[in-house]
């Protein structure tokens, strides 16, 4: 049966986290608010946990989730090369509603699905979420929701459509608003829009240059996930997305998803510099690259050795839970 904790009672609060970090770590599923939409969690090196966030959902491995991260040094862990405009939206929009799609670093092991060498990344700007992966790590987000139905905004929703499925629900009250993160692609020459969401063309072109996808300004565009589609050279496929969340509201991704980067500040939010943040990452041995049930086609899964991640405290929505 599922555990549920009112995230405004500190001392429910506190149990909430630790139940939820618990669950984590068995493979189970949580559910947490963020500043998009509600996101269903799963521990993102985890691949049975993945496989069973997509399950409850009821969506397959051509829609893989987002991951949120907790600092921006997990996110840096996490991927190939940022290049100076990565960076330059992550000190303007990180933590919050802007989810990020780049080339995956090849030193990791996991298998979020077919994402061919991509990963969509959010820093939400939650504190509950924040709490969370700052425990956790790098953690698999999607918009809470069964797919196809919409995103949920408060826990009561999330209950409604995912119930006994997830282990632990982190209740943060209703979300401010239902509108999922916005989507960069970073994995060609120039940043492409991939969903327009919380942060507008306006906002993102006085930072970077942007060229325009039609579906992104489309009225029809889901809020549930972003599936990451070819890397550079290819095209990047769109489909369900918290969210940050990257798939974005949770990113919504929760794409419903993103990353921080060193001297990204709001504290104005409550959000302090990255070096200030506990480090947050999932450990992972080194050495040569694994295989691991990799085949032609599916890059998606790469070999282990995010000591950058490691560093950071324990193991480590379009749908980027946000």
């Amino acid at each position: 049966m599922s555990a549920r904790f009112d995230c405004a009672d500190p001392a429910q609060l506190l149990q909430g986290l630790a139940e939820a970090e618990a669950a984590l770590r068995r493979g189970e599923l949580v559910v947490m608010p963020t500043d998009t939409v509600y996101g269903v969690a799963a521990e993102a090196f985890d691949p049975v946990a993945v496989e069973g966030l997509l399950k409850a959902k009821g969506r397959g491995r051509d829609m893989p989730p987002p991951v949120l991260v907790g600092t921006v040094r997990a996110a840096m862990a996490l991927v190939m090369d940022l290049a100076d405009t990565g960076k330059d939206l992550i000190d303007e929009f990180w933590p919050g509603g802007l989810t990020i799609v780049c080339r995956s670093s090849p030193t990791l092991v996991w298998d979020l699905g077919e994402t061919k060498g991509t990963v969509a990344v959010r820093m939400p700007l939650h504190p509950v979420a924040l709490d969370l992966l700052k425990r956790t790590g790098p953690l698999a987000v999607s918009s809470a929701n069964v797919s196809g139905r919409p995103a949920a905004t408060t826990a009561d929703e999330a209950m409604a459509q995912l119930g006994d499925s997830i282990a632990v629900y982190l209740d943060g009250g209703p979300c401010a608003d239902d509108v999922p993160s916005t989507i960069v692609d970073l994995t060609g020459s120039v940043p492409r829009l991939l969903r327009q969401g919380v942060i507008t063309v306006e906002r993102l072109r006085e930072v970077i240059p942007l060229a325009l996808e039609d579906e992104a300004l489309g009225d029809e565009v889901p809020v549930d996930e972003v599936t990451v589609g070819e890397a550079p050279g290819d095209e990047t496929a769109l489909g369900e997305v918290p969210e940050d969340e990257v798939t974005e509201a949770p990113g919504d991704e929760l794409s419903e998803h993103a990353i921080p980067e060193d001297g990204i500040t709001g504290d104005e939010n409550g959000i302090t510099r990255d070096e200030d943040f506990q480090e947050t990452g999932k450990a992972a041995p080194a050495g040569p690259a694994d295989s691991v049930s990799a085949g032609p086609g599916d890059p998606g899964v790469a070999s282990r050795g995010a000591d950058d991640a490691a560093d950071q405290g324990n193991h480590a929505d379009r749908d980027a839970t946000g």
